[in-house]
């Protein structure tokens, strides 16, 4: 099967040099994207487009393949095509009725050609012709060229004719590892995940950074949300994921510091930790999801007292964004379910906060401050490349494992709601629930305490974290369902 993927518009107007090299980096993400589905997928590329061609034919793993596709920053869409020697025109007529002619039945259409190299027709010509004569051999409702129902597509390629079906839409921007690295501060709400989501889309390679506030619930609900961006969107790459604990400067900042500057002040000792990190990643930008005056300290006049605090570039990709398109986003890319049940340690701390702080006066704050705590911040962060941070999660955690559930115990499947539809787990004589990994911990209180639940997932590495972390709130009848091969879901129908 072959494919056609169209490039981000942006890089064909790039020089030669520049648009060889985006592209050449984007064939290298697709292979390495799609590497344990078809190691020997093929990638080649001309002026505007790549060829991508493979020999899966397992509808589920195709399947599979288009999403990564979708996903992988560079490819504004794709297509599969059927490729034929080019004839003459009659030939194209052919080829297009074979594909077509029973869509077209009693509906309008229009014709669209491409055109590559030198030929005794144009693409007009090739759409006209191939437009008269469809509507006559397949009893077509009429031409409409604005608004068609079924459009008809061809590309005439050198001496190749491709037919096109199946399009698909990408998410553009530009491949990842084009443009610099950065580092995004991560809380794990909305805004976080979506300006990294956008530097991802923008081809920069972002490493996540973590200011841990004192909740073990909310790091785990961040490199869980960071793991998925990194899997969905930038799995071509390794970065990093840091994790700054932050408890003892909180407490300093709470206990010293001016009620009404607490917010600005402790942003402020987020960039000064932050610029150290990055220093040690030699890198020379930092990017956070803050928006005008969303919040207090988000005003101007605290964004650019903020901004002084470090003499790295910082980023703001969502500065004019409303919150409701952010939203928005992030329920398109996947990340709003986790943000919705996102714990939060990082709320508002100012009883009365300013929203013209000055200067002088923070930094008069800030001297009360004891500087060895934000040192011993930064020495103790940790560092975890992200396809191993959930690996990492799991070291060292100890949760009774149940091999085979018995009647009156609730298996919970904490998968991902897509993945459930994929291949559901069918448990004969238990009782199942479906409450996704970013909801459980909230919803598990209100569960029976006489009952007893087995979390499950497909590997066994969430359900371990999540049973670790109820376990360790107090809930005591919690344990990690790992089922024999027998009981294992299988594939639904419609996969």
């Amino acid at each position: 099967m072959k494919l056609i993927l169209k490039s981000f518009p942006e890089i064909t107007i790039k020089s030669r040099p520049v648009r060889k090299q985006f592209l050449r980096q984007l064939s290298k993400n697709i292979r390495t994207v799609l590497r344990d589905i078809d190691p020997a997928v093929k990638v080649t590329g001309e002026w505007d487009n790549l060829e991508l061609v493979t020999a899966i034919e397992d509808p589920a793993l195709l399947q599979e393949l288009y999403g990564r596709l979708r996903c992988t920053p560079g490819i504004a869409h794709f297509f599969q095509v059927l490729e034929y020697p080019l004839g003459d025109l009659d030939d194209i007529v052919l080829r297009c009725k074979q594909h077509y002619c029973e869509l077209l039945q009693g509906r309008t259409f229009s014709v669209r050609c491409k055109r590559v190299g030198s030929h005794p027709f144009s693409s007009v010509d090739v759409e006209r012709y191939v437009g008269s004569q469809l509507r006559q051999q397949c009893a077509a409702a009429g031409i409409d060229l604005r608004r068609p129902e079924v459009e008809v597509r061809c590309e005439v390629r050198h001496q190749r004719l491709l037919i096109e079906y199946e399009r698909h839409q990408g998410i553009g921007g530009y491949p990842l590892g084009t443009v610099e690295q950065a580092l995004v501060l991560m809380s794990g709400g909305f805004d976080s995940t979506v300006a990294a989501y956008q530097m991802m889309r923008r081809g920069l390679l972002t490493h996540f950074c973590f200011f841990n506030l004192g909740g073990r619930a909310h790091e785990l609900g961040v490199k869980e949300v960071a793991h998925y961006l990194w899997k969905k969107y930038g799995s071509s790459h390794r970065v990093l994921f840091i994790s700054v604990p932050f408890e003892e400067v909180l407490g300093d900042i709470l206990e010293n510091v001016d009620n009404g500057h607490m917010g600005v002040v402790l942003k402020r000792m987020m960039f000064k930790a932050a610029e150290q990190v990055a220093d040690q990643l030699e890198l020379d930008t930092l990017v956070t999801g803050e928006a005008i005056s969303q919040v207090s300290s988000q005003t101007l006049t605290n964004l650019a007292v903020i901004d002084k605090a470090t003499s790295k570039l910082v980023v703001r990709p969502l500065i004019t964004e409303h919150k409701q398109d952010i939203i928005s986003t992030a329920v398109e890319i996947g990340t709003a379910e986790f943000a919705e049940n996102m714990p939060e340690y990082c709320g508002v701390i100012s009883v009365n906060p300013k929203t013209r702080a000055k200067l002088g006066r923070v930094e008069h704050e800030e001297g009360r401050l004891d500087a060895s705590l934000l040192q011993r911040a930064v020495q103790r962060a940790t560092r975890v490349t992200m396809d191993k941070v959930l690996d990492e999660l799991g070291k060292d955690v100890q949760v009774e494992e149940v091999h085979a559930a018995l009647p009156g115990q609730v298996v919970i499947d904490i998968r991902h709601p897509d993945e459930v539809d994929e291949q559901p787990l069918e448990l004969a004589g238990i009782e199942q629930l479906t409450v996704p990994f970013y909801a459980i911990n909230g919803r598990f209180k209100d569960f029976d305490p006489n009952r007893q639940y087995l979390l499950y997932c497909d590997q066994g590495i969430m359900s371990k974290l999540h049973a670790h972390h109820l376990m360790h709130e107090g809930y005591a009848n919690v344990r990690v369902y790992r089922p024999d091969t027998v009981q294992r879901p299988r594939a639904s129908s419609h996969a």
